[in-house]
């Protein structure tokens, strides 16, 4: 009888019961929130429920699925033997995110999904897609200012460009052991705001454009031959690493993808790049992301600070491209509409829907889905673009 009760004590106090903790609850609950966010509102599901699973496994008590201390420092400080011997399911996985493997893949199945007809149609859709990355370097000179390091300052001021892979990216290669934040708390603030583009966008839009101004008509845009959309992704790899070589992993992964599609020769592995490999990449990228938002890194005031930073960083973004839009409206005499400016963030293709939205509200007749688009993909290269400057100049600091 005795050994039979020293075995359930045993049992008792090895349970999850036992070893949760007040902030463990608070995590799980926050996972569910964002479980039901993913489901029954349908924000960014793809990326959204399996980070919120991620974070319900990581913070589930025992669970022994992932151990930070494992890849404190950068990834060269990464004991790939003790990963492999000592680590979990999530920790083998997580070597994707820490070795920055699957941020380009992603890109790569971007590339295959994305028409750059718009851009090249109009090429003054790159300044737009420029303009919107004024809310990432306003935002690390804010982040600078507040205390946070260089390193954590390029990290967080990434997530105004509105692109989650890129945002890993960044974060994965600047932040070291003694950072304040991680990988998970960027990607979670980052993923957040891509959600709510429906939200933040439209009062800003509204607020800094006239209703002459929305009700703009644009010309329909050129047709562009397949001959341009094959020379343009190898030209913009080429030119993009002779200004900006750390940009080239995204930026050569995004270009080899739209290749395989304008080619028209590779269907098979533009099909796989773009289904299988992004379907099985966007679930590993999720989880793992989702494994590092351990409870010592959201329950604390910096995680906060990061939140505010990004959706001002976003705002600053978004309210960038709507004034440098104004500002074509200006110069080409009422032929622009100046919303399809803040679809010079890199949220594809949501942005551009939003000034599709924004615009038919005030003339249902008007079109402007197709000119977004132009600033909405200038905006994905503009985003990879600010990284690479960011991990250029970040360490000369």
């Amino acid at each position: 009888m005795e050994k039979f009760l020293e075995t359930i004590q045993g049992l008792a106090e090895t349970s999850g019961i036992a070893g949760m903790t007040w902030q463990q609850a608070v995590m799980i609950f926050i996972s569910l929130v964002f479980m039901y966010l993913a489901i029954k509102k349908n924000f960014e599901p793809l990326l959204l429920l399996p980070i919120a699973f991620g974070m319900l496994l990581t913070n589930l008590p025992f669970s022994e699925m992932y151990h930070p201390e494992l890849f404190a420092g950068n990834a060269a400080d990464v004991n790939f033997s003790d990963v492999l011997h000592k680590g979990g399911l999530l920790d083998l996985l997580y070597l994707g995110v820490k070795l920055q493997i699957f941020p380009p893949l992603i890109f790569l199945g971007i590339g295959c999904m994305t028409d750059f007809g718009p851009l090249i149609a109009n090429p003054k859709s790159f300044l737009l897609g420029a303009a919107a990355q004024a809310g990432i370097f306003l935002t690390f000179i804010g982040a600078a200012v507040l205390g946070f390091s260089p390193e954590e300052a390029g990290s967080i001021a990434i997530i105004g460009g509105a692109d989650g892979p890129t945002a890993i990216y960044v974060s994965s290669k600047l932040l070291g052991a003694g950072a304040s934040i991680d990988v998970g708390v960027i990607a979670l603030a980052a993923y957040t705001y891509m959600a709510l583009v429906p939200v933040i966008q439209p009062p800003i839009m509204r607020l800094l454009t006239t209703k002459r101004e929305r009700a703009v008509k644009m010309e329909t845009l050129r047709s562009v031959s397949k001959t341009e959309k094959i020379i343009f992704p190898i030209l913009v790899t080429i030119i993009i690493d002779m200004i900006v070589p750390s940009a080239t992993p995204l930026i050569g992964m995004l270009m080899l993808g739209n290749l395989f599609r304008e080619s028209g020769v590779v269907e098979r592995l533009t099909k796989t790049a773009s289904n299988e490999l992004m379907n099985i990449v966007t679930i590993f990228l999720g989880i793992t992301v989702g494994a590092t938002t351990q409870a010592d890194k959201i329950i604390s005031p910096r995680f906060l600070q990061v939140l505010l930073l990004g959706v001002v960083a976003f705002a600053v973004g978004t309210a960038a491209g709507v004034l440098f839009g104004k500002l074509m409206y200006i110069a080409s005499k009422g032929k622009v509409n100046p919303l399809i400016g803040s679809a010079g963030v890199s949220a594809v293709p949501m942005a551009a829907r939003i000034s599709q939205k924004v615009g038919s509200e005030t003339d249902p007749t008007n079109f402007l889905l197709m000119h977004a688009m132009g600033p909405n993909v200038a905006g994905v290269i503009g985003s990879a673009v600010a990284a690479g400057v960011l991990l250029n100049i970040v360490p000369l600091l």
